[in-house]
């Protein structure tokens, strides 16, 4: 019998530190879910498409969280959590993730999972299968990848830390480019994952220069609209291709460009680089990529080349939900996004 109960105390121990530990970037599976928690993917897929029907922004909202969450500590949905005792000042609260959005959406999504299958999917999983869905319907099902998944929740999120880790708007490209290689991402791969700014939201303290920047660096037309959108009030939101502008202020500061206001905003696609080649991007990191002469040749190759972008921005979108935890680090299933959960939930 107590040969019994120490085999017992040591499988439970084994189980313990197997949770405690974040799944490697190598260990992640496509498929993860299918004995473990069936259909979890459709379920997710069913939430973004009905939030895409009535706020097609949530889904921008998906992608940039994608970014934001892996670029700091790695794919640990530490960028949803909100302050607490152990996290009094969480990613949420850094300049950098101003605007931040689809909180609510992953919540949602989490407690339709939970009802499913209980302590199974981790957050970190969900919110990368959300915003793969919601790149795949923003770009008309162009862009498109399986995702591999097992990873665990992270305990930790830092404000401090995500302002040190992220590239910013104002950075200059050999800045961007640094930052990149960080997390093991080339030139190449910087142009690529930029393009996402071909939707979304920016605020206007995120491109303060650009409102006075020489004609050499935006088109005077669009700086006029920019300046307009900034003085509508207090450090508002504009968004990020003019494409989506609405038609009225279009037509009043680049009235050349109206026939190319879309009624349906946020389409995913290679227009960012058509943007940037015209001096007409918003912030100043983007604008850098026409300072570097091999960043420069992605964008112009990006811009004469849509399908090819696709399918490398799902590519780096897959490379991107690779990146892992700190060594070391701890991790478990939440119950709710915005809560840290002890790893022996």
């Amino acid at each position: 019998m107590r040969l019994a109960v120490v085999l017992l105390c040591a499988l439970v121990a084994v189980q313990v530190a197997l949770l405690a530990a974040p799944a490697d970037a190598g260990e992640l599976v496509v498929g993860y879910y299918d004995k473990k928690c069936r259909g979890v993917e459709n379920v997710v897929q069913w939430h973004v498409r009905r939030a895409l029907k009535t706020n097609r922004r949530a889904g921008a909202a998906l992608v940039r969280l994608l970014f934001h969450d892996c670029f700091v500590r790695g794919c640990d949905a530490s960028v949803l959590l909100d302050a607490s005792p152990e996290n009094p000042h969480p990613e949420k609260e850094a300049p950098v993730n101003i605007g931040l959005a689809a909180f609510d959406l992953l919540e949602e999504i989490k407690a339709a999972v939970e009802d499913r299958c209980p302590g199974v999917v981790s957050c970190s999983d969900i919110l990368i299968y959300a915003a793969r869905d919601a790149a795949h319907a923003l770009s008309n099902g162009n862009i498109h990848f399986d995702v591999p998944a097992g990873r665990l929740d992270g305990l930790v999120s830092s404000a401090a830390e995500a302002q040190a880790e992220l590239p910013d708007s104002t950075f200059t490209v050999q800045q961007l480019i640094d930052n990149f290689a960080r997390k093991d991402f080339d030139v190449e791969e910087l142009v690529i994952l930029s393009g996402a700014h071909s939707i979304g939201v920016g605020h206007c303290s995120s491109f303060t220069g650009r409102l006075t920047a020489p004609p050499e660096q935006i088109n005077p037309a669009y700086r006029n609209l920019l300046n307009h959108k900034c003085h509508q009030g207090t450090n508002p939101a504009v968004v990020n291709n003019v494409r989506d502008e609405d038609y009225e202020t279009v037509a009043r500061f680049m009235p050349g460009f109206t026939s190319r206001v879309r009624k349906i905003s946020d389409f995913l696609d290679n227009t960012f680089y058509h943007n940037n080649l015209a001096r007409i991007v918003s912030f100043n990191s983007d604008w850098q990529l026409m300072t570097h002469t091999e960043a420069r040749g992605h964008v112009h190759e990006y811009a004469d080349n849509a399908t090819l972008w696709d399918g490398d921005f799902a590519d780096s979108l897959l490379k991107l939900s690779k990146l892992s935890m700190p060594a070391g680090s701890k991790g478990g299933i939440r119950k709710k996004c915005s809560i840290a959960t002890h790893p022996l939930y």
